[in-house]
């Protein structure tokens, strides 16, 4: 089992993500092009995949901020799954 300070360790470093996953789609919908890889999706190149690529984006801050927030106060939803 993980000591209380690795989990705090680990939920500021995933606070941390939750920022630069947000600007990440702030400035996707602004500009109509979401990064992959060493590409990038744009809305020109299809919607589809652009809305698949965005919907992703939502979810990875979802889940990275969910565990943040379990992690630093302790909210026992690692347990409960």
């Amino acid at each position: 089992m993980a000591g209380r300070s690795e989990e705090l360790l680990v939920g500021a470093v995933a606070l941390l993500l939750v920022p630069l996953i947000a600007w990440r789609i702030v400035r996707g919908i602004r500009d109509g092009r979401l990064p992959l890889y060493r590409t990038a999706i744009g809305r020109d190149t299809g919607a589809s995949r652009f809305g698949l690529l965005l919907f992703l984006h939502l979810l990875s801050l979802l889940l990275v901020g969910a565990i943040a927030a379990d992690l630093l106060l302790g909210l026992g939803l690692k347990e409960r799954l």
